[in-house]
């Protein structure tokens, strides 16, 4: 074979991945998939640039000390080798904060899940079919199931 027949060869083979690569997109809905983890991680810098912006010195005011991210139970104090001081200890603050930051962007996905998602309209009134015991609507005439007239 040449290296003519080659290239050829693997054109098609491109175009057929390419073309199977596009029917998966469309037929799996990963592109809307990917579009929303996007917008979700861009949301998601907004909210938590809210929390660490204005609500967390808002917070800080109201709490003693201040800087409330940063406080910790020190364990151990040391030197380490170079001779500078050292401490070991349970960042509590850290934790509290992870925890704000989580039930702030929990609410806002949840206010823009309430805002954008359509609203489940009222069910149809439904009845139940004598014979087979099947749910079938009210303006039903025979019953979905078994065929038999509804009356």
């Amino acid at each position: 074979m040449k290296v003519r027949d080659l290239a050829v060869q693997g054109e098609k083979e491109g175009v057929a991945v390419l073309k199977d690569f596009k029917a998966f997109l469309l037929k799996q809905n990963a592109l809307a998939l990917a579009i929303g983890v996007i917008i979700g991680a861009a949301i998601g810098k907004v909210v938590s640039s809210i929390a660490e912006d204005v609500l967390n010195p808002i917070i800080g005011l109201v709490l003693p000390g201040g800087d409330w991210r940063n406080a910790k139970i020190i364990l151990s104090r040391g030197m380490d080798a170079a001779g500078k001081p050292t401490e070991s200890g349970i960042t509590y603050g850290h934790l509290i904060g992870s925890i704000v930051d989580f039930v702030i962007i929990a609410f806002v996905i949840y206010l823009i899940t309430k805002a954008f998602l359509p609203k489940p309209g009222e069910a149809p009134a439904t009845k139940e079919c004598p014979q087979c015991k099947e749910v079938v609507v009210v303006a039903a005439t025979r019953c979905k199931a078994c065929t038999q007239p509804i009356p």
